[in-house]
């Protein structure tokens, strides 16, 4: 039986912006506002916030608990070995592993790369939607097999494919058939558009983008951010000198 888990990497310390995922946007943390997008998701069977066993994620681990999502505490810096001991503990054998500071995931191309692995289960061991990265930064979905990420798991030595997690499985396409995801009609916003959180800019934008499309819990989606940001130039140009620093890890 397919049981697909979202992984959720997550912890407090950030080099640029300490405990980011806990600082509140309309009254709520942005980890939980995450949470409420991915829930949304009619493929995944299953939430799981992977955490780090470092005393300064207990309040990640309290806000989970509080909100009812299983979590695993794991390695801080072994984010490979922290998913995977996730998902063993779980008894998932799919995964869809998103990173925590994506606060407009969206659920329907959550859906669309999901559905796409397995329409093509027999042809892909790894499929996303950021190799090549064609969404704007901070859509980004990656999805595998428990045996895929076991084999990473075993094989992966450097600190750089621990670190990232999926790394191996991308970097070695002679060992893993690699599948894509892309924008229709040969669009590419991942240069054009950021909507990850990784400076101070950056959750201004965020906060600025909830502040004027949550309304009453609504699930705002990729289009109706772009033609809002379309509209709201004061608002797109808040963290746009960063967009150059737009990576795949």
């Amino acid at each position: 039986m397919k049981k697909v888990i979202a992984s959720i990497q997550v912890r407090y310390n950030s080099t640029r912006l300490p405990g980011k995922v806990l600082k509140k946007i309309c009254g709520k943390p942005m980890l939980e506002l995450m949470l409420e997008r991915l829930s949304k998701s009619k493929l995944i069977d299953e939430i799981i916030i992977a955490t780090t066993i470092n005393k300064n994620d207990d309040p990640i681990f309290e806000l989970a608990k509080k909100l009812g999502y299983k979590v695993f505490r794991g390695d801080e810096n072994d984010c490979l070995d922290r998913h995977y001991q996730a998902i063993k503990n779980s008894n998932g054998n799919f995964i869809c592993k998103i990173t925590s500071d994506c606060p407009l995931i969206d659920p329907e191309i959550i859906d669309k790369v999901i559905g796409y692995y397995f329409e093509n289960e027999k042809k892909f061991d790894y499929v996303s939607n950021v190799h090549p990265a064609t969404f704007p930064d901070g859509l980004d979905v990656e999805m595998f097999s428990l045996a895929t990420l076991e084999r990473a798991w075993k094989e992966a030595k450097n600190q750089d494919e621990r670190e990232h997690t999926t790394t191996y499985m991308w970097k070695n396409p002679l060992i893993f058939r690699i599948g894509s995801v892309t924008m229709s009609k040969g669009e590419n916003l991942f240069k054009k558009e950021r909507w990850t959180v990784d400076y101070p800019e950056d959750f201004e934008f965020i906060k600025a983008i909830y502040e004027n499309l949550y309304h009453n819990g609504k699930i705002f989606l990729l289009n109706e951010i772009l033609e809002f940001l379309s509209e709201r130039e004061d608002i797109k140009k808040i963290n746009q000198h960063l967009v150059e620093k737009n990576a795949v890890h």
